[in-house]
């Protein structure tokens, strides 16, 4: 038997993967990634296009944000199961997690600086996510933390809100 007949065996006989749920998950794959390019439109849009010849700080992120909406809708057009579709797992908490904790970021960045916002997100992806011990945790955040506010704020000298002045 083929590998293409036995996975046809497979269907048949119900031991394949449950197809409403297979295509749920399609749908709402593709369907996270169109959410993210509608919001960066718009958000590109109100940095201002400007035009070709002179183009504004919104004309690529719009460009790169409408094609990311137009392969998502491709996405949620052809979400019907291939049958290698991977179920929702506990992981997907752990993914949860990381985007809420960047979005966190964001905000507490420009709230308090630079400096407490980068290394607790260290701390939280090290220590919480990625399960490493205190002392890894502890020395890579704060050696990861020192050396891009040497890279950016005194190497390079990019205008970041940041609460240590050397």
């Amino acid at each position: 038997m083929t590998p293409k007949a036995e996975d046809e065996t497979a269907d048949e006989t119900g031991s394949s993967p449950d197809v409403p749920r297979a295509r749920a998950q399609n749908v709402v794959a593709a369907l996270v990634p169109l959410a993210v390019g509608v919001v960066a439109a718009v958000m590109s849009w109100n940095l201002g296009v400007g035009t070709l010849p002179a183009p504004g700080p919104g004309l690529w992120p719009l460009l790169v944000s409408v094609v990311m909406v137009v392969l998502a809708a491709l996405l949620v057009l052809r979400s019907r199961p291939r049958g290698d579709e991977e179920p929702f797992t506990k992981d997907v908490v752990t993914v949860a997690v990381a985007v809420v904790s960047l979005l966190c970021y964001a905000f507490l960045f420009e709230l308090i600086g630079f400096e407490v916002p980068t290394l607790a997100l260290l701390v939280l992806w090290m220590k919480g996510l990625g399960r490493e011990g205190w002392r890894v945790t502890a020395a890579v955040s704060v050696v990861a933390t020192a050396a891009l506010y040497l890279l950016f704020i005194t190497g390079l000298g990019v205008s970041l809100p940041h609460l240590i002045h050397l």
